[in-house]
This record gives structure tokens, C-alpha cells and sequence, in this order.
């Protein structure tokens, strides 16, 4: 119970003669009195009987005195860091576009929110900052603060003002804090920079595509998303399928098609089913031709993001190499060859595998998603409208034949 006293301009907060009175009648009855007697602003007098008005006024003055720039004085901060460190732990999920990041984020976050004291969601932290910029950082700063103050009315002006308030207002929160979908260093700084801008047993879940992002910001563990097993995949597909756990006998088959098409990838497996719902055999099988020829475009648009987020032009062409003629083979001897054209392949398959476009399997070959490997491919047929004679790789037979020999195309058109 809280009891709020007007004296002069000053706004006195009286909850002290509740503390720790539970089962003790007498001392409860003594409070009461007390504050009966107390001296308060009558609603009548005030802001002209506007009671919206009054809360507003007494909900601002508490907020001033939560805000109040005050820290206790501590000395010589030996070792305090890394005790710190086991009470406010940072935690990563990370993978490629599509993997399911953002829906174990999500489940994390209904499971668990209860046991905190405050509680924040920030979805799309990525595509905020890429529309938006410091604005939108500035935004979700906002959101940060009123989520867990549970408040609606809290404003920044800027970010380093948005670094003070949350520093200083959420430092004795015990929080659960989702960073959905961050890709760059700027945007955990402005919302999540050190443990101590939380209270004790806090707990900050980051999700990522970005390896080398977790290590700049030293986070205490790493969850790889793992793509589903078959049995998963089948029920995840057949819950858009078919609105059940499990396919119609008669599309049996097809379904396990699909699920072989799909690698075990969430966002593949939601995107057909949903396609496919309520539609005939035949248009299944239509549909599913269409797929082994081009990928769908739904998907396309969520893994090329990470394509289009590599740092520089080589890496990206170290990427489309990869996806055409290196797959499965060793990491060292791809290495050699793309450093003899100049790629300088060690640091350029560093950021592939940090950016989980490129996995390195236990005999140290180069490894692909099938579905990234078509995205590469797709990429290259795009810049080339279509015209093999203008791909920037042949991988085809058939290709690579009607280029050599076709008498209408001339080798200088063939852009390697």
C-alpha cells in the first residue's frame, strides 16, 4: 500500500509504516491511523478538480524522485566486475536468417517473464536501425525504459541521454531483456552496453546472425539454433498445411518432399505450408517442381538479407563461389585457390562462417544450407537477367556447353 502526502510543492512518499507489519495487527492499525491523521491535497482544490490532471502531477513527482542522481559511495572496485558478471549474464542465440532465432526468443520470454521485475521485448532491432537510424535507437531505448518501469509516458532526446536514463533507472531492475535480430555494435551500446546497467540477476538474451557481434560484446554463453530433425519438420509443416500435427495419408509423400526440400529450415517449412493449405495434389505437385527450379521468393527476401549485409564486394564473391563449385570441399585447399585469385580467403570465409552463411564441417570442408546455396545461385541468375552467356559463374553442364559453343556468343561477353 502507498500512501502520498502533499506538503508545500513537495510530494512525500509514506510506505514505511508498512514495512514488514505483515501479521502484526497492532502496528497495522497504529499506521493507519497515522496516515488518517495526515495532512493531503483535497482533489476539490487541485488543478481545478481535474482528476486526471492531479494523478499526472503526482505520478510526475514520483518519477523526479525516482530519477534522483544519486550513488552509493563505493571504493575501490576490486574484482566486483566479474561477480558481477555471474548475476547478470548476457545470453546468445545465434544462426542463419529463418533458423527460428526469434521463436525460441519469444518462447523464452512468455516462459519466463513472470519471475521479473521488469520485462522488455525489442523486436527487429536490425531493421529499426536500418530505417531509422539514431532515431530508432532512441526509440527502442523508450520502449526499454517504459516496458520494464511499466510507465507510457517516458521520452528521450537523445541517445547518450537514452544510455544516462537506463544506466541510472534500470540498475536495480531485475530484468528479462530480448535484443531480437542486432547486427551491429552501435545498436547494443545505445540499449545494453554493460551488466551493471541492470540489477542482480538479470538476465539479457541476444539474437543474432552475427558471431563476431557476440564476441566485441563478450557475451557468457552461445546457443547454435539447430535446423528441426525430420519428425520436427513434419509437424511444424503440417500445423500450415494442414491446421494438425500431422499430414493427410494422401499427402504423405509430398509432404516428406517438401521436408527434404526444406533442410530442416523453420521459415522454409512455415512459408510452403502456408502456400500449399487447402490446394490440390496436383497443384502440390505443380508447386514443388517450381521449387527445385527457383527457390521460393518469400524465403529469398529473409536469407538474402545476410547476403546483402556482408561487409565488402570480395566477400560476397567469395560467397557466390563457394555456393557454386565448393561445397564439401576442404576448407584449406579452397582457401589456396581463392587466395590465387586475389580474395584474401582467410579472412573473407572467417566472416562467411561468423555470419552463419557458411558452416565448417568435422573434417574441415566448406558446408552450405541448400537453400542458401540456391540463394547464391538465384543472385547470380538475377545480375544476368537470366542470359547464361552473362553469368558472372557457370556451374551447369549444360551452360557451360552452350556458351562454349554457341557461335552467336562472343568470349568477350562472357563475364567472369
Amino acid at each position: 500500500m502507498l500512501i502520498l502526502q502533499m506538503s508545500g510543492n513537495k510530494l512525500v512518499v509514506l510506505h514505511k509504516h508498512f514495512t514488514n507489519c505483515e501479521g502484526k495487527h497492532e502496528r497495522w492499525r497504529n499506521a493507519l491511523t497515522q496516515a488518517a491523521d495526515l495532512c493531503g491535497e483535497d482533489l476539490k482544490n487541485a488543478d481545478n478538480g481535474h482528476e486526471a490532471k492531479c494523478i499526472k502531477k503526482i505520478l510526475g513527482e514520483v518519477n523526479k524522485q525516482l530519477y534522483r542522481k544519486y550513488q552509493l559511495d563505493i571504493e575501490h572496485l576490486v574484482g566486483i566486475t566479474s561477480r558481477l558478471n555471474d548475476v547478470v549474464r548476457m545470453i546468445d542465440i545465434l544462426g542463419m536468417g529463418g533458423i527460428g532465432k526469434a521463436t525460441l526468443a519469444k518462447t523464452i520470454y512468455n516462459k519466463f517473464e513472470r519471475i521479473f521485475e521488469g520485462r522488455s521485448f525489442l523486436a527487429d532491432v536490425r531493421e529499426v536501425f536500418a530505417n531509422h537510424r539514431s532515431n530508432g535507437l532512441v526509440g527502442l531505448q523508450e520502449q526499454l525504459l517504459n516496458d520494464i518501469l511499466k510507465s507510457k509516458g517516458i521520452e528521450v532526446g537523445s541517445v547518450d541521454e537514452g544510455v544516462d536514463m537506463i544506466r541510472r533507472r534500470l540498475c536495480c531492475k531485475r530484468a528479462l531483456v530480448i535484443i531480437d535480430d542486432a547486427d551491429d555494435l552501435e545498436q547494443l551500446k545505445a540499449i545494453a552496453r554493460a551488466r551493471d546497467w541492470f540489477g542482480p540477476g538479470s538476465r539479457i538474451v541476444i539474437t543474432t546472425r552475427n558471431k563476431h557481434l557476440l564476441e566485441q560484446v563478450r557475451v557468457d554463453s552461445t546457443y547454435m539454433a539447430q535446423e528441426m530433425d525430420e519428425e520436427e519438420a513434419l509437424e511444424l509443416f503440417s500445423r500450415h498445411a494442414f491446421e494438425s500435427g500431422y499430414p493427410n495419408q494422401e499427402y504423405l509423400d509430398l509432404s516428406k518432399r517438401v521436408i527434404r526440400y526444406c533442410q530442416g529450415l523453420p521459415l522454409a517449412l512455415r512459408v510452403v505450408g502456408s502456400f500449399l493449405i487447402k490446394r490440390s495434389i496436383a497443384e502440390w505437385e505443380s508447386h514443388l517442381e517450381k521449387l527445385q527450379r527457383n527457390s521460393d521468393g518469400d524465403i529469398q527476401k529473409i536469407l538474402r538479407i545476410s547476403f546483402d549485409r556482408l561487409p565488402d564486394l570480395t566477400t560476397r564473391k567469395i560467397f557466390l563461389d563457394i555456393s557454386c563449385f565448393f561445397i564439401g570441399m576442404d576448407g584449406d585447399c579452397v582457401t589456396q585457390i581463392l587466395d590465387g585469385c586475389g580474395f584474401s580467403a582467410t579472412i573473407g570465409i572467417s566472416v562467411l562462417i561468423e555470419r552463419c552463411l557458411v558452416t565448417v564441417s568435422e573434417r574441415k570442408e566448406l558446408m552450405m544450407h541448400d537453400l542458401l546455396r540456391d540463394m547464391g545461385k538465384e543472385i547470380i541468375f538475377e545480375n544476368a537477367h537470366g542470359h547464361p552467356e552473362k553469368f558472372s559463374r557457370l556451374w551447369k553442364r549444360e551452360d557451360v556447353t552452350y556458351v562454349m559453343t554457341d557461335e552467336s556468343v562472343s568470349t568477350f561477353q562472357i563475364q567472369f
